[in-house]
């Protein structure tokens, strides 16, 4: 069985994602936790990944890092449904995941993932607002052309809802007004069962990371280590 290293649960965006997909998709694998922002966690994570980061999937004696390597492996090993099965929404879904993996660095920035808290909804600026414009083209637009199949961006689970599942939960966290398409795909997302045992586990961490904490009184809290 597979091992999956991640960080916190509360904030660390890019190990949800491949979590996400492979519990998602059925796939068993054990799980390892190094917390960030301790003395100790640079030596810890560099115990398992040669470029210093999690997510890092371990596989026997092969290790693969970076969350859509991991993805694109559990894939083909697993024969795993990663992208969609028809060659125009395949190619769309690997697109707008590759945007993902590079791109929304102002939402990024602005609204780190924190799912302990619920802030009140405000002006984040014009970087925010350009990346939630973005997104939501990107979901009228995967849903229009391929979404019959399902409440997903392709119809059926895919990578690229894996990939986009950190910026939902920002979206909910920021309480960033959104049109009735998009609200519905990021509940679709908040709702999953594999989505709430994640959330559910990392509402119960103890480990606060101060720098995704943002400077304003949250309207919720949901953690009591918080």
């Amino acid at each position: 069985m597979p091992t999956l290293v991640i960080a916190n649960k509360c904030y660390s965006s890019w190990s949800l994602r491949p979590w996400l997909l492979m519990k998602q998709l059925g796939i068993p694998f054990d799980e390892i936790t190094i917390p960030l922002d301790l003395p100790e966690t640079k030596e810890n994570v560099l115990k398992h990944s040669p470029a210093g980061k999690v997510p890092v999937l371990i596989d026997g004696d092969l290790t693969v890092w970076e969350s859509i390597a991991i993805m694109e492996y559990v894939g083909d090993v697993y024969g795993a449904p990663v992208w969609p099965e028809d060659r125009k929404a395949r190619a769309m879904a690997r697109s707008v995941a590759a945007e993902m993996h590079a791109g929304f660095m102002g939402l990024r920035s602005a609204c780190p993932m924190n799912l302990g808290k619920k802030y009140a909804s405000r002006d984040r600026g014009e970087a925010v607002a350009r990346d939630v414009a973005r997104f939501s083209e990107i979901v009228r637009q995967a849903r229009e052309r391929f979404g019959a199949g399902g409440p997903f961006l392709f119809g059926a689970f895919s990578a690229a809802d894996a990939m986009y599942a950190p910026l939902a939960t920002r979206l909910d966290t920021y309480s960033i007004a959104l049109d009735a398409t998009t609200r519905a795909y990021v509940n679709t997302i908040l709702s999953l069962p594999a989505f709430q045992e994640w959330r559910s586990a990392a509402l119960n961490e103890e480990w606060i990371v101060a720098v995704d904490e943002v400077d304003e009184d949250p309207i919720k809290n949901y953690r009591k280590a918080a």
